[in-house]
Formats: structure tokens, sequence, C-alpha cells
């Protein structure tokens, strides 16, 4: 499984993601307005707070007002990757700015392999079994941000990609009473759908790239543990939020730089979802595992994510 790198084969393209992301950027940090390492909470730009043994940056957007909750995003990276470069990668930082939410991305937990990883679902990705509870260590990073700073309760969203997509799967799962919506892209859901067991509906924005050369679009395995399709995953979050089983098609959207006309379509099941929830499946016909996003990428994302709101 390993390749000579010392990385699985169906990690090796996103690590060399990652490396012609660090060097195009020149730097570990996204820009911000002003950054701050201490008093999480009076500071605005990117500011480092501590928990356990490790830290997370949170963007405090200079529109942001203590006295007014606001909705926060979280952004979840894929394996070898950290938060930073992620951000360098979907730079939803602008968006943060231009609507006002709180917005934070962590880093998994360092394996034996000293890449970053999630342990999110039964299929991804903790290679060494060693049991990190990301779930509980995600969920006391919202509560830690929620001391610190005004946060809408109703409001809290999560985006992730690959291994970070699997995990907001697993978050949406293990944690509904605090998750509003999530947008994952090119991850799935847990094989056993029967280890899901979500308190109250999660509103779900499922994008997968038909020409997924490492999480395939038609489901595989990592490490010999299967994981489902993609549209096992949406089904079975349709399921778990009770809509009606026949979505409706949208209008197709043109997300990716590099393939012609608009290139994703779009469909929507909103029909019975329980609590106002939603799952919206986004198909980017040629797309790979990482997609060349044009400008259009974060807007429609948040988008989706902050028209939902808990009852």
């Amino acid at each position: 499984m390993p390749t000579r790198t010392g990385l699985p084969k169906w990690a090796a393209p996103w690590a060399t993601v990652v490396v012609l992301l660090a060097t195009a950027c020149g730097s570990d940090a996204p820009p911000s307005p002003t950054s701050a390492t201490s008093s999480p909470g009076r500071s605005t730009g990117a500011v480092t707070i501590e928990l356990g043994d490790r830290q997370f940056t949170v963007h405090v957007p200079r529109s942001y007002d203590p006295a007014k909750p606001a909705p926060l995003v979280i952004l979840l990276h894929g394996y070898t990757a950290s938060g930073t470069r992620q951000e360098s990668y979907l730079k939803l930082t602008p968006e943060s700015e231009r609507r006002g939410f709180l917005y934070a991305y962590p880093d998994g937990a360092i394996d034996s392999r000293n890449n970053r990883f999630w342990n999110a679902t039964d299929a991804c990705c903790d290679l060494d079994r060693a049991k990190v509870d990301d779930s509980q260590y995600l969920s006391d990073v919202i509560e830690k941000i929620q001391t610190s700073y005004q946060v809408d309760a109703k409001r809290v969203y999560l985006i992730g990609h690959s291994n970070g997509a699997f995990m907001a799967y697993r978050m949406a799962c293990d944690h509904a009473d605090q998750i509003t919506a999530i947008a994952a892209l090119n991850g799935a859901t847990w094989s056993d759908v029967s280890r899901c067991k979500p308190a109250g509906p999660v509103s779900v924005l499922a994008i997968h790239s038909t020409d997924d050369e490492t999480i395939r679009h038609g489901g595989g395995s990592i490490a010999n543990v299967p994981y489902p399709s993609a549209a096992k995953t949406v089904a079975d979050w349709v399921r778990l939020d009770r809509c009606a089983s026949a979505g409706t098609a949208a209008d197709a959207i043109d997300l990716v730089t590099n393939l012609p006309g608009a290139e994703t379509t779009v469909t929507r099941f909103a029909a019975g979802c329980t609590g106002g929830s939603a799952v919206e499946s986004w198909t980017i016909k040629g797309g790979v595992h990482v997609p060349s996003f044009g400008p259009a990428f974060a807007p429609s994302v948040v988008d989706f994510l902050l028209s939902k709101a808990k009852p």
C-alpha cells in the first residue's frame, strides 16, 4: 500500500498538491488584515488559539461586533495538509471578511509518517490505528470559540476536503446538536452507516468529482477498508434527514477553471426534510481530486451554508 514516499497510494496525489501549494504561497499563513496570538475575542484578523497539545487559527473579520452573534465556519484539511495550506487552496478568508462570519481552520494530529490526519470514519484516515478522538477535539474547538467570541449557535458550519470531508460527515453524525450544515468535497460518509446516529437534522452539501483518482466517485477502499460511493453517501443523508427520495435538478454551475462550461450539475433534496434541513449533490463532471476552482467556488459553497439555520 505505501509508496516509496512513505504515503499510501491513495494519498500521494494530494501530497503532491500540498507541496505545490506551499511553493506557490511561499508561506503557511494566509493573508489577513491583522495577526494576533493572544487576547482571543478582542483582536481581528488571524488569531491563534491553544487547545490541548494543538493550536488552531480563527479569522475574525473586521466587521465582527462582540455584541452581535456571528456565524462560525470551520475548514477541515485533507490528509498530509494543514489548516493554513487548505485555506491557501480554498481561499475562504475573503468570504469571512465580506460576510462577517468567524472562520477557523484547525490542524489534525500527526501520524507516524509525519502527516496530519483526521480520525474520521471507519475508512479514513487513522492509518496507524492510534484512535485519536478528533470528534471530541473538534467539538471542543467549537466550544472554545464559543467561549472566546459571540457565536450564533444556530449557524455553525463545517467545510471539509478529502480526509476533512470524511471528518465533516463524522461530525454531522456525532455532533448534530452543534453542527447546522456541512459541505464535503471529495469525501464520503461512514461505510457502516449504522454508526451514524445524528441527534437531529444536519444539512449536507456533497460535492464529488467524477474523475477523482483518489476518492473514487463509485466508491472504493482505503487500506482495505471500503468507503461508499458518491450516490450512496447522498442517499444515506437523504434518508438520515428524512427528505423525500426524489431530488430536483437545478441550474449547473461553472466552478472549475480548466473544464469547459458549467461542468457541475446540481441536484437538490429539500421536500420533507426535517427541521428545515436540505441535502444537495454537486457533481463535477470531469473533475479530479483537487479541482482547479475559480472565483465562484467559495461564494457558492458559503451561500449554501449560510442559508441554513437551526430552528
